[in-house]
């Protein structure tokens, strides 16, 4: 068999040379020699030699010494060599070291007695230990708590041998005597761990009759008393929990933070009570505040999110207690802290959170937080969140959030706006204060895609007469003067051509080059941007409130479509509004002159690209438009844009309340189930919490908290048969995959009428897959079967494979037989799961990520959405496009799918399908990953599973 090895240290193979030079070291007197030699020996033996004729060397001259470093390298030696020989007997040679073993556990020198008390925790050979146990136990009394220590611990190991209550039948009773007089907190806890491990009833016995006294104990042994405690309190053996949970309760003024930890986790597993669960809330909160490493941040994170989904109602009060962990400058807890604090908003909490939220906000624009923008971005996403559910609350906080509409994080920027667009709508009351607000803030916006959101919210929410003129003229404002550029002949004066002067009430920024007209003349093209100060603007400020016309003028021409639109939507609804034609003609005629300037920019020769198709046609719409407008014309830009976002709000809504849905638990009791009544108990001696435990068992009993359903079929589906039913061991596999970790439960069935020995399931895996240890080996009598388990651990969502085979030997034939098992194909659907992300974050994934795998559709089914929804069930992903932009009958789809996999890799998947003109479908299949394994796993898997249509 393979031995399991503690140390890996690259180091040459030995040879018989370099064991001579260990011998003669050895032999001789140097002191550092010999240490230089025991240190290649034992180096030599982890990696696999024998060194066979070292062992009487060590024995004549290294025994004797007295050196402790010597000694401690020889009991490591002695450690790492074969002790028993190929019948399994131990070898003769052994019973050398006997005599020094005994010498060192009566040795003055207290160093000696421990060390070598330590190393027989690690014998397991019954007739090397036997004679050495009477000196064991008069180390029990030694005045050294090192040595007393030490001798706990041998004597535990001792005990938990197969053979060890035979070497010391009264162990338990010689451990209680020493822990009830015993001082030292490393020496009490090994008694105490050893009553726990050997001598339940003795451990409990002394841990109850010391209640009271618990909390004067050590950190160590008030752990081990935790663990003794998880250990009996449960179920049937539940007739003393409520001293149990006391004794835990008082643990949680303990000092030590590990204690505090072990105890909430306890007082989880030991009840359900709500008092109970509330006190392991606050005690992870408490926890939270005060430890500083963010890794144990992340673990009290993930223990508080475990509550949450079981204890929602308790965990709603400890709300702002978690929050306090924004104070970490780690992005990652800030993140966590968010997404746990949004679980758990409810009517009672959410002002008190939002008004934490809008400090936090404040105090990015210090500049001082590290990533401050992103952090930023976070709390603007989690403000939004907590508007959408609670719309009472926005009111309070979107007049700040404006203020970032120019923030330089375009990410953060785009949120916001998001945000306003969204509120606006569902928050008639706010519409008149936020449509002021984004006029007043428009000119800071300098992300396109921002601009142009905030330009449809100005189109779409200017209702009254006074926020049409105000939204034109902002418009106006940020476009400048028109024409955007001007050409004259040369030699021939025009003011663009002139350089710019620094007058108080104008600042002008020009760009000339020459041009060729079409007579064949040289004239200079120039773009000026010119603007008129205003009394509560300064002039060095006037150039950036041009957003529009510096976006423009950059070759931006979606966002000047945008603005026509927008620009043709308020004349439409001034015309409405505005009793005096005289002034609806006039802004009709300003509005036609910016689309005009805009269509003339977009077809000179001035920029390097000239406008596009797309914009061009929106742009001379427009134009039309305002040129002779029909009512049906009128109310389909008026009224129907508005319908439509409002429709999708109501979408978004109804998605979020069946995912909501969807997670919940539904638990089912049946009808036979027992329900004991609360109120009809006897109540006589029972504490609070233990009265309300009884009710939460109540509950769960009559709503099916007890019950597990499983899915058969799906357990099924899991057992691989991995030898044929001729061969003379049968084998199959029932596979677990849980997180990181891979649980193969092998049934192995001798079907000869002979006994094998030595059968051994070798097993070897390919792909990031590792075995953790191998199984052992066993004697199978005829007709009989065996469990053996393996784990196996996982590294990535790389498909892995396990193979491997199943040795053994039989009486009648000296050598091995070999069977062959068939392979196993460890699935990537085990690692990934469904999950949901914003469209924005989407997108900036699908631009970040470099691996992508494009698959070719290859099918048979013939309806696209049907297609669809093969897809995602194969590959257990989520469908992010909404049902809406699904539904009808055009021949092709287009989707996205998104799902996480359990190592934290995103996986996007992008299917665009069209149906051609005999029915088929055709279209590729887009998978992109941030790594390379999850992109070719999907995509096999994609492949293998397309051409099917259930």
């Amino acid at each position: 068999m393979d031995k399991p090895s503690t140390l890996l240290v690259h180091f040459d193979k030995g040879s018989a040379a370099m064991a001579n030079e260990i011998k003669a070291d050895l032999e001789g007197s140097d002191v550092a020699a010999k240490v230089e030699a025991m240190k290649r020996a034992v180096m030599l033996l982890l990696n696999g030699e024998t060194l066979p004729t070292l062992f009487i060397t060590i024995v004549r001259y290294v025994l004797p010494s007295e050196d402790h470093t010597i000694q401690k390298l020889l009991l490591l030696y002695l450690e790492i060599i074969d002790k028993r020989d190929a019948a399994g007997r131990v070898l003769p040679e052994m019973i050398l070291i006997c005599q020094n073993l005994r010498n060192n556990l009566q040795h003055p020198n207290e160093y000696i007695r421990g060390v070598t008390l330590r190393f027989l925790c690690r014998l397991s050979e019954p007739e090397v230990l036997e004679p050495l146990v009477p000196s064991i136990l008069e180390n029990l009394e030694h005045r050294h708590h090192f040595i007393r220590r030490h001798a706990l611990s041998a004597i535990s190991a001792i005990y938990r041998l197969p053979q060890g209550d035979q070497l010391i039948p009264d162990a338990p009773e010689l451990v209680e005597r020493a822990l009830a007089s015993e001082q030292d907190a490393s020496a009490r806890r090994n008694a105490f761990v050893m009553l726990c491990l050997c001598g339940t009833e003795r451990a409990v016995a002394y841990l109850l009759s010391n209640a009271e006294r618990v909390m004067e104990w050590p950190d160590l042994l008030q752990m081990a008393a935790v663990d003794l405690i998880r250990k009996v309190c449960r179920p049937p053996n539940r007739a003393d929990k409520g001293r149990y949970i006391k004794i835990i309760f008082s643990l949680r003024s303990s000092p030590s933070t590990a204690v505090l930890y072990e105890c909430a986790g306890a007082i989880v597993s030991l009840s359900s009570a709500p008092t109970a669960v509330r006190a392991a809330a606050e005690t992870y909160c408490q926890l939270l505040s005060s430890q500083s490493d963010n890794n144990v941040r992340l673990i009290l994170l993930d223990r508080l999110n475990e509550l949450h989904t079981s204890h929602r109602d308790v965990m709603v009060d400890v709300v702002m207690d978690v929050l306090r962990a924004l104070a970490s400058p780690n992005l990652d807890v800030k993140r966590k802290v968010l997404d746990l604090v949004l679980d758990l908003l409810t009517l009672r909490n959410v002002e008190e959170v939002v008004l934490y939220l809008k400090k936090e906000v404040v105090k990015t624009q210090s500049g001082e937080l590290e990533k401050g923008g992103e952090y930023r971005q976070m709390l603007v996403e989690a403000i939004h969140a907590c508007a959408v559910e609670y719309p009472e609350v926005a009111g309070s906080v979107v007049h700040l959030l404006m203020d970032f509409l120019g923030d330089t994080n375009v990410a953060a920027a785009v949120d916001v706006v998001l945000f306003v667009r969204e509120i606006i709508e569902t928050n008639p009351k706010l519409c008149v204060s936020m449509i002021q607000r984004l006029s007043d803030t428009f000119y800071q916006i300098r992300a396109s895609r921002v601009c142009s959101i905030a330009l449809w919210i100005l189109g779409e929410y200017s209702l009254s007469l006074s926020e049409v003129e105000s939204a034109i003229a902002t418009i106006k404002q940020c476009l400048g003067d028109l024409p955007f550029f001007t050409i004259s002949e040369e030699g021939e004066s025009a003011d663009s051509s002139k350089p710019a002067q620094p007058v108080v009430n104008s600042v002008t920024v020009s760009s000339r080059r020459p041009v060729v007209l079409a007579d064949g003349t040289y004239a200079t093209q120039s773009a000026a941007t010119e603007a008129i100060s205003t009394p509560s603007v300064t002039p060095g400020s006037l150039a950036s409130t041009l957003n529009l016309r510096s976006l423009i003028l950059s070759g931006d021409f979606f966002l000047a479509a945008v603005v026509a639109y927008t620009l043709t939507k308020l004349v439409l609804r001034l015309e409405e509004v505005q009793p005096s034609k005289v002034e609806a003609n006039k802004a009709c005629t300003g509005a036609l002159l910016v689309m005009t300037s805009i269509l003339q920019l977009g077809l000179s020769s001035y920029l390097p690209q000239p406008i596009d198709n797309d914009s061009y046609d929106r742009i001379v719409l427009c134009v039309r438009l305002l040129c002779n407008t029909g009512d049906d014309v009128r109310r389909i830009w008026l009224q129907s844009c508005r319908q439509s976002f409002a429709k999708m709000l109501a979408e978004k809504q109804f998605r979020e309340t069946e995912e909501m849905r969807a997670k919940a638990q539904i638990s089912h009791a049946q009808p036979d189930d027992l329900i004991d009544f609360y109120h009809l108990k006897s109540r006589k001696g029972m504490s609070q919490l233990e009265l309300e435990d009884e009710v939460q068992d109540d509950l769960k009993a009559a709503t099916g908290g007890f019950t597990k359903e499983t899915d058969d079929a799906n357990r099924l589906n899991r057992i691989l048969q991995l030898t044929g039913f001729s061969d003379p061991v049968y084998a199959e596999a029932f596979v677990t995959v849980h997180h990181y970790d891979i649980v193969l439960d092998v049934t192995v069935v001798n079907r000869t009428k002979e006994t094998l020995q030595n059968l051994c399931l070798e097993l070897a895996t390919m792909g990031d897959l590792k075995l953790v240890d191998r199984p052992q080996n066993y004697t199978l009598a005829p007709e009989s079967s065996k469990q053996v388990r393996a784990n196996i651990k996982v590294s990535s969502t790389e498909t892995g494979v396990i193979f491997g085979n199943i040795v053994y030997e039989t009486s009648n034939v000296m050598e091995r037989s070999v069977v062959v098992l068939n392979d196993i194909h460890i699935d990537i659907m085990d690692y990934i799961s469904p999950a949901t992300c914003a469209d924005v974050t989407f997108r900036n994934m699908w631009a970040e990520f470099e691996w992508e795998n494009k698959v070719a559709v290859n099918t048979v089914i013939q309806d696209e959405k049907k297609f669809l929804n093969h897809v995602i069930k194969s590959t257990n992903m989520k469908c992010l496009t909404p049902p809406s932009a699904l539904d009808g009958e055009c021949g092709y789809i287009a989707a996205n799918l998104y799902a996480k996999s359990v190592f934290g890799e995103d996986a996007l998947v992008n299917i665009s399908i069209e149906k051609q003109v005999d029915g088929k479908l055709s279209g590729y299949i887009r998978i992109r990953s941030k790594t390379q394994g999850i992109a070719l796993s999907l995509g096999d898997k994609i492949t293998l599973k397309q051409k099917g249509g259930s």
